[in-house]
């Protein structure tokens, strides 16, 4: 049995959104999310519902190999929504977005994502998602969000989601 001390990060970010919760929330769903993240296409996706429920499975094509996500939380009262993300021999991520009332008809949302290597390459992973990095990320996420809220259409050229 091999036990080691984790090799662990988490990152937090609060972006603010031009839409209520209520608008909002629904948009994040590995079905919906085809509509306004650029490059998001998940390959598979395990539904009841055909959308986002509590233990919806979708598989990502990633590199090197595709990645599992499950949606262990889904609270469309307290609009919260977690999911874990396995990449196989790698990474075990966990996300979580909570979103909240801002002004006016504003919402801010808290997405924190959190990775714990499995090995070598993951640890490579996880030294790489840098503050800066997911700063960088979350802020064309909420480009795209937005763009798409004020729109209803998705932002084209931009980095895949």
């Amino acid at each position: 049995m091999e036990i080691s001390h984790p090799v662990r990060v988490r990152r937090t970010y609060v972006q603010t959104l031009v839409a209520p919760p209520e608008k909002v929330f629904p948009l994040l769903c590995p079905v919906r999310e085809t509509e306004w993240a650029s490059g998001w296409n998940p390959r598979q996706v395990i539904t009841e519902s055909g959308y986002v429920e509590p233990g919806c499975i979708f598989v990502v094509p990633n590199v090197p190999q595709d990645s599992i996500w499950i949606v262990t939380q889904w609270d469309s009262k307290e609009f919260f929504v977690e999911f874990i993300n396995v990449t196989p021999g790698i990474t075990v991520g966990k996300i979580e977005i909570q979103l909240q009332q801002g002004e006016k008809e504003q919402t801010l949302a808290e997405v924190s994502y959190s990775y714990t290597a499995l090995s070598q390459k993951g640890s490579e992973f996880v030294e790489q998602f840098t503050p800066g990095q997911y700063q960088v990320w979350m802020q064309e996420w909420e480009s795209e969000l937005n763009h798409f809220l004020q729109t209803g259409t998705k932002k084209e050229n931009q980095t895949p989601h």
